[in-house]
């Protein structure tokens, strides 16, 4: 059923969550892994566009991609120690967008990805790659819940709970 799983990733642990749940399927059905990270140019907290300065632009342009690559590396050799076959990709641009776009292009029959579980204002101020994917794109899209990645163990006697009558 499926013979290709895209798995975009932004460099986070909450991101790779997604990866046991992919790595599970590619194994069960056979398919190829896209690893896929979009990485955005901008100068400053205002955001302005690295474009202003051709040259300067260029060059951090090569290096985030380079250091994007050697990331999707790293998870790609840990999937093929898992038997799974992965391939990797950097795009550059707006992420939703670009992640829509390459699974059109490459025939991707999965989009798996976790979702960072924002809310309220936190969610309309940053918006959801997720959601805009999900919205986006005619693939069927596996979203996986992205928790915190070691939980703090519950100490029962610290919480304030009545005692039972």
């Amino acid at each position: 059923m499926y013979r290709k799983i895209l798995v975009p990733l932004d460099g986070s642990e909450m991101a790779e969550t997604v990866l046991p749940h992919a790595v599970a399927l590619a194994r069960a059905t056979g398919a190829e892994v896209a690893l896929a990270t979009v990485v955005q140019f901008t100068l400053g907290a205002a955001g302005g566009k690295l474009d202003a300065v051709p040259e300067a632009a260029a060059e951090r342009r090569a290096a985030l991609k380079a250091e994007a690559m050697l990331y999707l590396e790293k998870i790609q050799r840990d999937l093929k120690s898992q038997g799974v076959t992965a391939g990797c990709v950097v795009l550059d641009g707006d992420v939703a967008g670009d992640l829509i776009t390459y699974a059109e292009r490459e025939r991707i029959d999965l989009v798996a990805m976790a979702t960072h579980g924002r809310s309220g204002i936190e969610r309309f101020v940053m918006g959801s790659i997720a959601e805009k994917v999900v919205r986006g794109t005619l693939k069927p899209v596996l979203l996986v819940r992205a928790l915190p990645a070691t939980p703090r163990p519950v100490d029962w006697r610290e919480m304030n709970v009545p005692p039972a009558l």
